[in-house]
């Protein structure tokens, strides 16, 4: 597995951690997602947009509503890279000169 710096752009924006935060907690649209972050509707959706697209959240219609729910598979394939980022880190081993 590698670490891949797309996804980690992806989870660096303050507004869109905030966003997968909350999530984590239950499904949200995008009206309570206002709420809760103060960001205006259309920078929310655009981050959202961002987060859907890079296998972060899907989307679950709901009458004229549409709910987001945290994929927590794409959470931990990126916790597996860090992880195995940090055991290689560990390691003794040194290139010779």
């Amino acid at each position: 597995m590698s670490l891949d710096a797309d996804v980690l752009k992806v989870l660096a924006d303050p507004l869109r951690a905030r966003i997968l935060e909350l999530l984590a907690g239950e499904a949200l649209c995008t009206c309570h997602l206002v709420e809760e972050t103060g960001a205006k509707q259309t920078n929310v959706s655009n981050h959202l947009k961002v987060l859907r697209e890079a296998g972060f959240v899907d989307t679950e219609p709901c009458g004229r509503f549409t709910y987001y729910r945290l994929r927590s598979d794409a959470l931990r394939r990126v916790a597996g890279s860090l992880t195995e980022l940090a055991d290689r880190a560990g390691s003794d081993a040194r290139r010779p000169c």
